[in-house]
């Protein structure tokens, strides 16, 4: 457990330090703050996701990988997106960007289903997947130049390109070359401990990925997103998590998949529940971007409900406690009430006038 905790936080650390100095680096470039807000800071929060995961792959397991991936994703939406619109008093987002990007992810999440059916993603799949997330990258830095005034002023507030530029050159890079060093060291010491708290409580890798290390790998979007939304940047502590999870789905999944000596692996519980929740959940954002663009207090409240009610789901799936028949019964459709609650909101939200 010790190496456990000592994996997080040194993954933590290196995605600070990576994040930070890859932002001053990518300020002396030219970028803006918006394009550097939307992908660097977006993509580096996932740093630990892609240091766990290809570790795991690179190890040939890809139970961890799988997990770690799907249930970061889970972990985004249901409780870190929950959380900030609890905190933030609900999550009002007028960005073009996002309206856009998130029927992105729930087309990436479907993607990713359809090459799991096989039971392998395989490396040619993989080097697909990363490719997309190039072909993305590139359209934001192209589609940022169009961002509204008020947005730009936003992340131009929250990453000041003036006070990114003060550090000298040097130590911006020995930033990010830390920074790698302690992904790649806080990677591997959190998979080898995954692996043993797996053994010593008889749980599967793919439930500890979906856990302990998916909510371990998490905790630099969750600092990034509550931050924001308690500063009243919410279009920042959306997008932190709708660029994310882009990054875990083609970027984290593409390359432990293209690592992986015979590709990633997809157990059938994965493909039969976790990843269609994972894509529900995805769906579940539709009302940020619905007329309105509105995440209220009470449905991030419902967010952080489903998410306790999924990992207790898989608690008692993993103890094969006695109760677990009647839970699965009751949640049996977790995806069945989450889909009719977006669906319903979207209708309300459809009748109102656009913000």
């Amino acid at each position: 457990m010790l190496t456990f905790a000592a994996g997080v936080a040194v993954l933590i650390l290196g995605a600070e330090l990576l994040v930070r100095g890859a932002t001053r680096i990518a300020t002396r470039t030219g970028l803006s703050s918006v394009v550097i807000g939307l992908t660097v800071v977006a993509f580096g929060t996932s740093t630990p996701e892609l240091a766990v995961s290809a570790s795991a792959a690179l190890d040939g397991n890809g139970d961890i990988a799988i997990g770690n991936v799907v249930g970061s994703n889970i972990v985004n939406v249901l409780l870190i997106l929950g959380i900030s619109a609890v905190i933030g008093g609900g999550l009002v987002v007028a960005q073009r960007i996002v309206r856009i990007d998130v029927p992105l992810m729930i087309g990436a999440a479907l993607l990713v289903m359809g090459l799991s059916t096989g039971g392998v993603i395989s490396r040619p799949e993989g080097l697909i997947l990363a490719g997309l997330l190039l072909a993305y990258t590139v359209w934001t830095v192209r589609s940022a130049r169009r961002e509204d005034p008020a947005i730009v002023a936003e992340y131009d507030d929250a990453f000041d390109p003036d006070t990114l530029r003060r550090a000298p050159v040097v130590a911006d890079v020995a930033l990010v070359l830390v920074g790698l060093t302690a992904l790649i060291t806080g990677g591997r010491w959190l998979v080898s401990a995954a692996s043993t708290i797996a053994t010593d409580l008889g749980a599967s890798d793919l439930i500890i990925g979906l856990t302990v290390v998916a909510a371990g790998t998490s905790m630099p979007e969750l600092a990034t997103s509550v931050i924001a939304a308690l500063r009243g940047e919410r279009d920042i502590a959306v997008g932190n998590v709708v660029g994310s999870n882009l990054f875990n789905l083609l970027g984290v999944l593409g390359v432990s998949a293209a690592l992986a000596p015979q590709g990633l692996a997809v157990l059938d519980s994965a493909r039969s529940f976790d990843l269609p929740v994972m894509t529900v959940v995805a769906v579940a954002c539709l009302p940020v971007f619905v007329s309105g663009h509105l995440l209220t207090r009470w449905e991030g409240a419902v967010f952080v409900a489903y998410y306790l009610a999924y990992v207790t789901y898989l608690v008692l799936d993993a103890v094969d406690a006695t109760s677990f028949e009647p839970f699965r019964i009751a949640l049996v459709a977790f995806v069945a009430p989450l889909t009719v609650l977006t669906l319903v909101v979207v209708a309300v939200r459809g009748r109102r006038p656009v913000i």
